[in-house]
């Protein structure tokens, strides 16, 4: 091989490798940058849902410990009773806990689900008799949050605030009139007599409104007597109180739903006597699922980046 056929080949094989070692740095760092991006989300994540609550690693000192209630009550939304049932566990087992506050601000939801909190609060109180519990709402305690709010020994609210709806409602749409129009044929095929309940392409069934009358009612006493138990005497026994209407803050109290006027800080300060409130409010699974698959990608990208370290050197 000449001399220039050498040179040649020496030249092209510096080319090829600088080629591929700018390749390798152009996917490094398209890999830092996803993994930024991924720990923004994460930091985002955090701070958005209050995941990341540094108050609970601070020393021991008296406080005020506050769990959130907020948005729809149901198995699937961030006030489910696994969620807020493990912020209060966490809450009345904190050491320096003077008091335990339910920041309230919800339209209510699944009577099931406001029943489990509930029924967790009683068990918690009587575990742990000399922690008061206090509820605060905040614009809205409707329904099954102000069942919630019953809980507590003393309820808090803005002047309007809206406070109430004792109520059970179950809706849904009838398309009978709308399939004849269309000249569409219905065709159910169920085994057992009951098992179309209430289908809405089928005309109502007298008794299928009463056995859901008759639900509606039982669930709707059971509402009232959470609160009756847990309001007593403060109650002012109208005829309209357990209709379902919803009240002003300021009507509230003179209806003895509620006892006074204020907010998280006025129950600290006023009432425990802590200028101290820490947060402990537990996320709901669907966020920690989320948080672990940017924790596993963010693994995955450190990896890649370690991996095309030794790959350069």
């Amino acid at each position: 091989m000449s001399e220039h056929d050498r040179w040649e080949r020496d030249a092209l094989r510096e080319i090829a490798l600088e080629g591929i070692k700018e390749r390798r740095r152009t996917r490094r760092w398209g890999i830092f940058f996803k993994l930024a991006f991924l720990l923004y989300l994460v930091a985002l994540l955090g701070i958005s849902t209050g995941g990341f609550d540094f108050s609970r690693d601070r020393p021991v000192s008296d406080h005020l410990a506050r769990v959130d209630v907020t948005g729809m009550i149901s198995a699937n939304d961030r006030a489910s009773a696994d969620t807020v049932s493990e912020g209060l566990r966490a809450a009345f087992e904190a050491p320096g806990a003077q008091g335990v506050v339910l920041y309230i601000n919800s339209p209510g939801g699944s009577p099931v689900q406001a029943n489990r909190i509930f029924v967790e609060i009683e068990r918690l109180r009587e575990k742990h008799p000399d922690t008061p519990v206090y509820a605060v709402i905040d614009d809205l305690g409707a329904s099954g949050a102000y069942y919630i709010a019953a809980a507590a020994d003393e309820i808090f609210v803005n002047p309007s605030s809206q406070v109430g709806s004792i109520g059970v409602i179950a809706g849904g749409f009838g398309f009978t009139e709308a399939i004849d129009k269309l000249g569409i044929e219905r065709r159910v095929y169920a085994a057992g007599d009951n098992k179309a309940f209430l289908d809405p392409f089928s005309p109502e069934d007298e008794t299928h409104i009463a056995h859901l009358d008759e639900m509606l009612e039982e669930v709707h006493q059971q509402f009232i007597e959470a609160v009756r138990s847990g309001r007593g005497d403060r109650l002012v026994e109208e005829e309209e109180l357990f209709s379902g209407l919803i009240w002003s803050g300021e009507r509230s109290v003179e209806l003895g739903l509620a006892d006074g006027f204020g907010d998280v800080a006025y129950v600290a300060r006023e009432v425990v006597g802590v200028d101290d409130v820490r947060d402990y409010t537990r996320q709901p699974d669907l966020l920690r699922a989320l948080a672990d698959r940017l924790g596993t990608r963010i693994g995955q990208a450190m990896a890649e980046v370690l991996g095309g370290d030794r790959e350069l050197r």
